[in-house]
């Protein structure tokens, strides 16, 4: 979808005033449209995906969602998908038919061209869990050439899941785990890969809803926080001690008051192992990141969260990656160990809720004092608070 700045204003005053996205002109992959699997919804002439491939062989595919709001299922018609990696990390070699890849997620699968080559094959990347017909005609679709094919693709689609089963799409997530064998790196938190076995220093619950008013402003929230972001950046404000600048003291749970719009962050212990829990009392499957870290993926179910619901934790080869997807009506829960120092962003992938203020901010200070830091260069450009700052350094 290419959109001029004239409707990228006006995009950002419909999701202000409460109107969602809406449906796309289409699904690109590799940036390109569509091929003509159907006449009476593809134009002609729409330059597609062609992956030209050997019979025989095996290949790697990297795929990722780099969409705004749609989580997508892949699948790659009569190939199986074998699942190698996920953001990072190796993962326990599965087989699977399709895919449900949401959004900021990464999968790598092994594929192998063992298929007759009687024509080429649809690649597809359709839309998951979205409530309008008009989505059917946005679906994504490359083509495998095989170099002995005997004719282009043809026929229907290769079908996706049912198109609201949750359940199927959240016990897909949960067969995806780590590969503790594998010979390579990985979060090593305090000498040992048993992460179920250490002692968490923090827990947040951390509960998201629909946009809602605030101060007269559609805004969504966190914990009943709608991110505010500071005049003044927050490592520069930390680093020349602006003060009011930002407050460490955003809550464990959700408080029993009105929501607000603040710039509230986590006060994150350094070298502390950090329980979240991502509780999704919105409609939509909503994703959520997490800046220079990866973290242990360990449970997900519907309903509401308890102190019982960590009986259900795989605390052994939960998968560790830095993107997770919570559906609605349920919860996530994650543990990451904190030792990567800085000011790191939790956030919303969904652009919609992440732009109304879902997001938070995660404060790591190492009280030693880091030496590999680099300085700010002579030719920094200050700003706000620190604009007086800097020309008292000149």
């Amino acid at each position: 979808m290419i959109i001029e700045t004239d409707g990228l204003q006006k995009l950002r005053k419909d999701v202000e005033n409460g109107v969602d996205l809406g449906v796309p002109d289409g699904i690109l992959i590799n940036g390109l449209g569509p091929y003509r699997y159907d006449a009476a919804i593809v134009p002609d002439g729409i330059p597609y995906q062609l992956i030209n491939v050997e019979p025989g062989k095996t290949y790697r595919l990297r795929v990722h969602n780099v969409g705004i709001s749609t989580s997508l299922n892949f699948r790659i018609q009569n190939h199986n998908l074998l699942l190698v990696e996920t953001e990072g990390s190796y993962t326990v070699q599965q087989n699977y038919t399709n895919m449900d890849i949401h959004v900021g997620q990464s999968f790598s699968f092994l594929v192998t061209t063992d298929q007759n080559a009687s024509s080429d094959y649809y690649i597809v990347a359709s839309p998951r869990f979205v409530n309008s017909s008009e989505w059917n005609k946005v679906t994504g679709v490359a083509i495998l050439h095989y170099s002995n094919s005997l004719g282009p693709a043809s026929g229907p689609l290769p079908d996706p899941p049912n198109a609201y089963d949750t359940y199927f799409s959240m016990n897909q997530a949960r067969s995806i785990r780590w590969n503790v064998s594998a010979g390579a790196a990985r979060p090593n938190p305090q000498g040992s890969f048993k992460y179920g076995q250490i002692t968490v220093t923090d827990v947040y619950v951390i509960l998201n809803r629909p946009a809602e008013l605030i101060e007269g402003k559609w805004r969504t929230t966190l914990n009943g926080i709608s991110y505010l972001p500071p005049s003044t950046p927050l490592m520069l404000a930390q680093q020349f001690n602006i003060p009011g600048a930002y407050k460490l003291d955003f809550p464990y749970k959700l408080m029993s008051r009105a929501p607000k719009v603040d710039t509230s962050l986590i006060n994150g212990t350094y070298k502390g192992f950090m329980e979240i829990i991502f509780q999704n009392n919105d409609t939509t499957v909503q994703s959520y990141h997490m800046d220079g870290y990866a973290f242990f993926v360990v449970g997900m179910d519907f309903g509401v969260w308890t102190e019982n619901s960590r009986g259900t934790y795989n605390k052994w080869d939960g998968v560790a990656r830095s993107t997770t997807q919570v559906f609605p009506g349920a919860w996530t829960a994650i543990l990451v160990y904190l030792d990567n120092a800085g000011i790191w962003n939790l956030r919303a992938e969904n652009l919609d809720t992440w732009y109304l203020g879902q997001e938070v901010y995660v404060n790591v200070i190492n009280p030693e004092i880091d030496k590999s830091a680099p300085l700010l260069p002579d030719n920094a450009i200050y700003c706000a608070a620190t604009s007086i700052v800097g020309e008292g350094q000149m």
